[in-house]
């Protein structure tokens, strides 16, 4: 087998370039999937539940690829062909996802719209990544290794940086950066559609530039490849496990701990920025219409089908209470000149509401504006909603899941329940509080995340090139957690948001750790044939974390809520930094050293983690 040759330092850069847009990609998913799917209406409550599908489709989705592309061989190369796939199903996805709130669905169907596409776009995103690592392995040789992967994590956090910040730098330049209520604003689309062009371009340039080797250069270089016949080889991945060395299970579960923060991290950043150093304003949230005896349900609420009261939560304006007279209004501007409602909605400006309902805005002898109208006041007025105008008995319709025309402004009810309400008079809204997802602060707090995440992975640049000077290990590996941990309450109780860069920078401190030392440590106790296939299986270390702190996470967030009030997002934060806390301490249980390995199988799998 011959030695594989040294390769210039711009086709090492070319061979990991793409990473840059795919990278940029999986940031842009990581900083705004909860902003997307709370600002659409998901309930915080289950914004952990989204983040099931990331994790579980890197576990189902890397270890296919790599054993898939380890057999093909066609015109494209042996990597390249999944890159493209994977690119260009990330690129169209990426601008769907964004847009899940702005197709006129109703909550539940632009969730599940939202969902399908993070599902693909987390596929695509890892069918997209992999070759870029497994062509290293193809083609470069064990001297260039180590500059290689340099290159390829330099582009990496790179393209994490680029990523994280396009929504704040796109609002800076003033792309708008809020949007009606459940609706993305466009700073975060426009931050998608870039995303989507750039890795267009990154993947382009792949393919122009790298020159896969054929079968016959590749055995030369490389010895035979595997399952060239196309015959697949039985696995005994049960057998594996049992055999492993203690190094796997013991470093597996301070994977367990670290992992688990991370999501928690990812998941509800974007809420406790917003309610502790953004000041976000609170709404009350529509959950329910009763009367004590009857109850109409639902996001959305209809009077006789025809009248929407209810949108997306929210009673809409139905006009103006003067004395015990009632006047229609869809736009209400005040003495003042200020603009109170807007096409039935409730006026936000840049500090909050501008009014509520049941408010009262004039005194007698003022002149307000009514659609267009100067209207003189004989007595106090005050702000109407629908419920407040209706009287005697009246059907109600409800639907979680509507669509409504742009054209004709109708709206659809998919699936309704109807009730009649005999005495409408004694009927109350049942509501709950809830962050303004439209509001400036909210998106502003969105768009920040990003920053603090770019501040994140600087710091851990930063101490990777710290890690190596420790003459422990093991000390550096929990030291970097413990200071992660920290970083984690801290993002919990600091309410400035440039003190906020501190914790995040501690947290790239963990981030780093767990980047080197747990591969580190686990290979260094492997021997034998089998490194590949328990590096395979070293990856459920990570992704089976993630998908139990999903599944968990709302159930946690519920036991510390009070029913009605917003839930304490900031407390998932805390318990991250627990959690890294633990993970920490375990690190005292793992023993370094050579670990041979009794089992003599050698089975192919993905090296990718």
């Amino acid at each position: 087998m011959k030695t594989k040759p040294d390769l210039s330092f711009w086709k090492l850069w070319n061979l990991s370039f793409g990473f840059f847009g795919v990278q940029i990609a999986y940031a842009l998913q990581s900083a705004n999937v909860s902003r997307i799917f709370a600002t659409i209406g998901a309930d915080p409550h289950d914004l952990s539940y989204f983040w099931v599908l990331p994790p579980l489709m890197g576990l189902l989705v890397q270890p296919v690829v790599g054993t898939l592309s380890d057999r093909t061989w066609n015109r494209f190369g042996r990597r390249l062909p999944y890159l493209i796939v994977g690119a260009l199903v990330a690129v169209l996805v990426m601008c769907l996802l964004p847009n899940a709130g702005s197709f006129g669905l109703g909550i539940s169907s632009a969730i599940i719209v939202g969902l399908i596409a993070l599902m693909l776009l987390d596929t695509s995103i890892n069918m997209a990544m992999q070759p870029f690592k497994m062509l290293v392995g193809d083609m470069v040789n064990e001297k260039q290794k180590g500059l290689a992967y340099s290159i390829q994590s330099f582009l990496c956090n790179a393209g994490s940086v680029v990523g994280f910040v396009f929504p704040f730098v796109l609002a800076w330049v003033g792309i708008k950066a809020t949007a009606p209520d459940g609706i993305v604003p466009d700073s975060v689309i426009w931050s998608f559609y870039l995303g989507a062009a750039i890795l267009l371009i990154c993947v382009i340039y792949s393919l122009v530039k790298i020159k896969e080797w054929p079968p016959q250069v590749y055995a030369e270089y490389n010895g035979e490849p595997e399952n060239k016949d196309g015959k697949k080889e039985k696995t005994n991945f049960i057998h594996l496990l049992k055999k492993a060395p203690s190094t796997f299970w013991t470093v597996s579960i301070v994977q367990f701990f670290c992992w688990f923060a991370f999501l928690f991290m990812w998941t509800y950043t974007t809420g406790t920025v917003a309610s502790k150093a953004f000041d976000t304003p609170e709404v009350n949230k529509v959950d329910a219409i009763s009367d004590g005896s009857n109850t109409v349900a639902g996001k959305f609420i209809l009077v006789n089908d025809t009248t929407t009261i209810v949108e997306n939560g929210r009673p809409l304006v139905a006009g103006v209470m003067h004395g015990e007279s009632y006047l229609a209004a869809r736009t209400i501007v005040s003495a003042a000149g200020d603009t109170l409602v807007k096409d039935s909605k409730v006026f936000y400006s840049d500090k909050g509401p501008a009014t509520q309902i049941g408010a009262q805005i004039a005194q007698a002898g003022q002149t307000i504006n009514i659609d267009g109208n100067p209207v003189t006041l004989s007595a106090p007025a005050k702000v109407a909603d629908y419920l407040a105008t209706l009287k005697g008995s009246v059907k109600f319709s409800s639907g979680q899941s509507v669509a409504r025309d742009h054209n004709t402004g109708k709206i659809e009810v998919m699936e309704k329940e109807d009730v009649t309400i005999p005495n409408v008079q004694a009927a109350k809204y049942e509501t709950h509080k809830d962050l303004d997802t439209s509001s400036k602060q909210y998106n502003s707090a969105g768009d920040w995340v990003g920053i603090l995440f770019a501040v994140q992975a600087m710091g851990s640049v930063l101490w990777a090139v710290v890690l190596p000077r420790f003459r422990s290990r093991k000390f550096s590996y929990a030291l970097s957690l413990l200071l992660a941990g920290v970083g984690f309450v801290l993002s919990g109780i600091i309410t400035d948001k440039y003190m906020l860069f501190i914790p995040f920078l501690l947290i790239g401190c963990g981030w780093a750790a767990m980047l080197a030392w747990p591969f580190t440590i686990l290979t260094n106790s492997l021997k034998g044939g089998n490194i590949g296939a328990y590096l395979g299986l070293f990856n459920g270390s990570i992704t089976i974390p993630q998908i139990v702190a999903a599944i968990t996470g709302g159930w946690i967030l519920s036991a510390f809520s009070t029913p009605g009030e917003i839930a304490p997002q900031y407390i998932m934060m805390i318990i991250a930094g627990i959690s890294m806390g633990i993970g920490a301490l375990c690190v005292g249980f793992i023993k370094e050293g050579k670990e041979e390995t009794p089992v003599k199988e050698n089975i192919p799998v993905s090296e990718d983690i």
